[in-house]
């Protein structure tokens, strides 16, 4: 637990706590009598309520529509089934002010649809709340559907065969066994909404804002850097309080599961009721994930000229003035910052994930409330942060290439610890003591114990390690090197800019990101974990 402890201590708490400390800190002492003044403003607890009840019915929704997904995806086996994995999970990863763009052009005023077929929502608030689903739905597809294709099924017949109907066996039996899954998911959903930033300030307006957007606008617009801090508190606090709650009611629920090799769980849809609801399923992807995207790309060909390549090529050539290098450039600084994301959240989500399967103890459940901790606070915050504290030796960053990596990875840690504590606290603990007995050292258990029931478990966790690195745009648009941007602050860049060639372009390099993520996911996808004993425990 000392790696995990230290990475969080060095890289997250100790430059949010600066930049919190000059906002709410003056030459006088500290203030705290500006935190309450700053909440009982009327227009902050307009954005404080927005923030809370828009994160909830964002989640509720997306969860509604996402889980029989996550059914199709564990129990079903159809053709292109890695391809449409792949594909759900891709708009998880596209840069918040392109999606919130894509949606304002489908289903706003003057939209696609409103050309179309006179369909406009005229309000923005479901417009916010369909984007989120298009974001989030993979975190349930993968989250919940990683652990569901684990679930023996035999236990589920087992109910029926001894009286239960189809619901209530479900009810009975696999609904408390994804339990821990779910709330994991819904936790996650949650925190991103919660912390919205690029959707809400494109749709929302003036009109609407969440804590993340008043965040940015006290400081980057107002400079008002107090007012900034006390939100940032704010933030922070709640988010606290929602990972103690979650944290105490998953660990009353975690038991030791029945898991088996996915690939035993997965079968052809049977009867007509299947059928419909893999029908259902694919439908709803095509509307709420294909139909965004392909208007994505659709407007990266809409040249002035005609449908072509011409914004594609303008990426090979600097002469705009908004890089000192070819925007195309991003494409390989991207993937290099992910990568080594990937390992850092890996190793150290690994580590984390394995002190927490520990059961007992105040610091461990404290600990698994701190490792989710970055997925709520404001990545302005830690952006701010990590220019203002890793300026001095030894930890002297400012001017290195690692800043991106880590930066990332504090994203991607959480998924990794929640992607993975599920199955790992799954697995009986009584294999691992007779493993101990018949003489295998603590390493060999895990290796012959462990790693095989918790392979896929990993794999997805570095899936999407990978996949929030790449779209990480918060806290990376303050510290990545003008002459080496990645692709959401180059796409951010480039839509900061009047023009029809730098929209263009930023739609291009949208295309490119999203094809990136779509080839990597599927490459992941086919990394199938081969067969062995332990899946029949």
């Amino acid at each position: 637990m000392a790696v995990p402890l230290a990475f969080f201590g060095l890289f997250f708490a100790y430059p949010v706590a600066a930049i919190v400390g000059r906002g709410i800190k003056t030459d006088g002492g500290w203030q705290f009598g500006r935190i309450g003044e700053v909440l009982t403003r009327p227009d902050i607890a307009g954005v404080l309520w927005f923030t809370t009840w828009q994160a909830l019915a964002s989640t509720a929704l997306t969860l509604l529509l996402a889980l029989p997904g996550a059914y199709v995806f564990a129990r079903f086996d159809f053709p292109g089934k890695q391809v449409l994995r792949a594909v759900v999970t891709v708009p998880f990863v596209l840069p918040t002010v392109v999606v919130g763009s894509a949606f304002l052009a489908l289903v706003g005023r003057g939209g696609l649809l409103d050309e179309l077929w006179g369909v406009r929502l005229d309000t923005t608030v479901w417009a916010i709340l369909l984007a989120h689903v298009f974001f989030n739905y993979a975190v349930v597809v993968r989250t919940v559907g990683g652990l569901w294709a684990q679930l023996d099924p035999r236990q589920e017949e087992a109910a029926r065969v001894l009286g239960a109907g189809r619901f209530a066996a479900w009810r009975r039996v696999t609904l408390p066994a994804l339990a821990p899954a779910v709330a994991a998911a819904a936790l996650m959903v949650f925190l991103f909404t919660f912390t919205s930033f690029g959707v809400v300030q494109i749709l929302g307006g003036p009109a609407y804002a969440t804590l993340e957007v008043e965040v940015y606008r006290q400081t980057a617009q107002l400079l008002d850097l107090p007012t900034a801090a006390v939100l940032t508190l704010v933030q922070f606090a709640a988010v606290g309080v929602i990972l103690g709650v979650h944290s105490w009611t998953v660990r009353r629920r975690e038991t030791a599961l029945r898991l088996v090799a996915p690939d035993r769980t997965a079968h052809r849809p049977r009867g007509t009721g299947q059928w419909a609801l893999l029908g259902g399923v694919l439908v709803s992807v095509a509307l709420l994930i294909v139909v965004p995207l392909a208007v994505l790309v659709e407007r990266s060909f809409d040249a002035p000229g005609g449908y072509g390549p011409d914004f594609y090529r303008a990426l090979g050539s600097a002469d705009g003035g908004t890089f000192l290098v070819p925007p195309l450039e991003a494409v390989r600084n991207s993937l290099e910052y992910a990568l080594a994301a990937t390992a850092i959240a890996v190793g150290v989500g690994g580590l984390a994930a394995a002190a927490l399967t520990r059961r007992g103890g105040r610091l461990l459940r404290g600990f698994d409330a701190l490792l989710m901790l970055p997925l709520g606070v404001s990545a302005v915050t830690v952006g701010f942060g990590f220019l203002i504290t890793l300026d001095e030796p030894p930890l002297d960053l400012r001017t290195s290439w690692i800043l991106v990596p880590l930066a990332q990875a504090l994203v991607g840690v959480p998924f990794v610890v929640r992607t993975m504590l599920p199955v790992l606290r799954a697995v009986d603990g009584r294999l691992r003591e007779a493993a101990a007995v018949l003489g295998a050292s603590p390493l060999r258990a895990w290796r012959e114990v462990d790693l095989p029931l918790v392979r896929r478990a990993l794999l997805i966790a570095a899936g999407f390690a990978f996949a929030v690195s790449l779209g990480e745009f918060g806290a990376t648009v303050f510290i990545a090197r003008p002459e080496r941007p990645t692709l959401p602050v180059a796409v951010a860049r480039l839509l900061g800019r009047a023009g029809e060639l730098n929209y263009g372009q930023a739609m291009a390099l949208s295309t490119i990101l999203m094809v990136v993520c779509a080839v990597s996911l599927l490459v992941l996808e086919r990394l199938r974990p081969e067969r062995s004993g332990s899946g029949d425990f």
